[in-house]
């Protein structure tokens, strides 16, 4: 079983880090879009817990976007990434 992906909670949302083609990319998801994602769940979950509970599709659309070569240090998950 892999380890859970190390994260650092803040204020404004969630950093955490991806890697694609051996390239790692810091990221950062906001609580705003963590608040987006949670609404579309059956539970309300607090914002580590709903990072938890959708880590890999949240990690895949930072690779995706990682992928398709969008810029910015960190790379900034919105509510409007999640459309």
């Amino acid at each position: 079983m892999s380890q859970p992906l190390a994260v650092k909670v803040t204020k404004s949302g969630i950093a955490f880090s991806v890697c694609v083609e051996f390239v790692h990319r810091e990221c950062f998801i906001t609580n705003e879009a963590l608040v987006k994602l949670a609404a579309q769940m059956f539970e309300i979950l607090g914002p580590v817990q709903t990072f938890r509970e959708l880590e890999g599709n949240i990690t895949g659309v930072a690779r995706r976007l990682v992928h398709a070569g969008v810029q910015g240090t960190p790379l900034r998950l919105t509510p409007n990434t999640f459309q």
